[in-house]
């Protein structure tokens, strides 16, 4: 992945930037160029030996030699090399720390909300730069959908870059002239310290359920993966978190650096609160009161209560870094839609279609809700659970989609794992309440047999993917986006009226 301009030169001296770290064959190492992949050594770089989950980088130390490395970022010295070394005692965090001065350490010229937690971390984000933008900032966005600089816009690979391409898109908008930024953080990038060399002025905390487990092991590890997000935030900065949800008040209240705290929700007590005044399928309008200031009317076309309170994180983020009051209200009615995010599709059928990316039991068990709460018809659900990560979340899934009319169990990036027992895995959890699912194992007749089955009025929920455009069945990755096939489907099945959106 490269970030949309090219970097100036920069030399770090590491005795500088880590004074507490050992060196070994010299008594400094001065560095241009760092990568912790050996593939990716040149002629004169410095090579770091991060630990992933399924390799020690110590394995690649002679294959990064032999690509031209001349200097090497360790957690133990070796003897057996004749390059110097520098000894740290967490090489993750180093590394970052080292991307972010060789990139003129460009989170320091910015003003960045960092946003993480299980659900809203995109739409927090989108709506972040909406109510920047719309005050006349310009705005970057890094996250699950886009890579963004403020002027250069690419698809994301990652939620969160690994820590060269992060440290290169920040300082490829502070070339720009861009002046703040929204980032997703994931849980797993936490963890690995991809952003140990990023501050961060704003820390958003939008909520804790289940995900991940078999990466973090548990809600003990996940729950101190989000928290380090607080590490990464300023002393003098500001923790926005969602004052509804239990986990992630524990999380601010162990907080040692007793920074400032704003707080959003439906909770009486929070700092940012809403009034909800009307709401359809179509758009919500709400009173936010924002740190005690006079009510502020807002409308937007983001569906359901999930959606006020993701509009309250980013209001709370926005203000504080100096969004007006007019620029929140215009920013949040102006951003229509975030790509996957309860995306409504209109092809001028008599039903409501929605997709969306909740792929958590917690996530589509409130999007079930929501659209029960404003249809006036059934609501349809087709969703399934992805291959090669958490299992423990299928019983679950399969629980949360029982609560929908009718649920329809498919296949969502089955990977490596057998289709058909993931679903059938997630189906037991729609029996187990009392529902009687449909399987189908091909996503594409799923979401068909949904489209057939709505009646006029019903709403049809397809859920997992989102803005995904690709499946990933084995070593394939297939062309599969649900939105185009929801439209193929409709205008196969006559549904689509002229005026409706055209075919991708």
């Amino acid at each position: 992945m490269t970030t949309p301009l090219t970097s100036p030169r920069i030399t770090v001296s590491l005795r500088d930037l880590f004074p507490s770290a050992s060196f070994v064959g010299c008594g400094d190492i001065r560095v241009a160029v760092a990568t912790d992949r050996s593939a990716s050594c040149e002629e004169g770089c410095l090579f770091a030996a991060v630990s992933g989950s399924r390799f020690n980088g110590m394995q690649f130390v002679e294959d990064a030699i032999d690509a031209g490395a001349t200097s090497l970022l360790l957690p133990r010295p070796l003897s057996n090399v004749a390059v110097p070394q520098c000894v740290v005692a967490d090489v993750r965090r180093a590394y970052a720390q080292l991307c972010a001065a060789l990139s003129g350490h460009p989170s320091t010229h910015l003003r960045i909300a960092g946003v993480t937690g299980t659900n809203g971390k995109t739409t927090v984000s989108w709506l972040i730069r909406a109510i920047l933008r719309a005050d006349g900032h310009q705005v970057g966005l890094l996250g699950t959908i886009e890579y963004d600089d403020g002027g250069h816009t690419q698809l994301a690979p990652l939620t969160t870059p690994a820590p060269h391409e992060l440290s290169g898109w920040l300082a490829a908008m502070v070339r720009r002239g861009t002046t703040h930024a929204a980032v997703e953080l994931s849980s797993h990038a936490l963890h690995q310290g991809r952003a140990d060399g990023m501050t961060l002025g704003v820390a958003v905390l939008t909520n804790v359920t289940q995900d991940h487990f078999d990466y973090h092991g548990g809600f003990s590890g996940y729950t101190a993966a989000k928290a380090r997000i607080l590490e990464l935030c300023q002393a003098e900065g500001c923790v926005v978190w969602n004052a509804d949800d239990e986990r992630v008040r524990a999380i601010v209240e162990s907080d040692p650096q007793h920074r400032t705290m704003i707080s959003f929700g439906f909770a009486s007590e929070a700092d940012v609160s809403a009034v909800v005044l009307e709401e359809s399928l179509e758009e919500t309008r709400f009173l936010i009161r924002v740190l005690g200031e006079e009510d502020l009317e807002v409308r937007t076309r983001l569906m359901g209560r999930d959606n006020v309170l993701n509009c309250l994180a980013a209001a709370a983020a926005g203000r504080t870094m100096g969004a007006s009051r007019e620029g929140i209200a215009r920013g949040i009615a102006l951003l229509d839609h975030v790509p996957g995010r309860l995306e409504q599709m209109h092809c001028g059928q008599p039903f409501d279609v929605f997709v969306d990316y909740a792929h958590t039991d917690d996530a589509l068990r409130r999007a079930i809700a929501q659209l029960k709460r404003l249809s006036d018809g059934r609501v349809i659900c087709v969703f399934g659970a992805g291959g090669d990560r958490d299992a423990t979340k299928r019983l679950l899934l399969g629980q949360a989609g029982a609560t929908a009319d009718l649920a329809i169990v498919t296949s969502d990036n089955p990977r490596n794992e057998d289709p058909q027992q993931i679903v059938e895995a997630v189906a037991a959890g729609v029996t187990q309440e009392g529902g009687n699912p449909r399987l189908f194992v091909d996503r594409r007749e799923a979401i068909a047999e949904a489209m057939s089955e709505a009646a006029p009025d019903d709403c049809v929920l397809i859920a997992g993917k989102g803005h995904e455009t690709v499946q990933l069945i084995g070593a394939q990755r297939l062309r599969f986006d649900d939105r185009d096939v929801v439209r193929e489907v409709l205008h196969g099945m006559g549904q689509a009226r002229p005026g409706g959106v055209p075919l991708a």
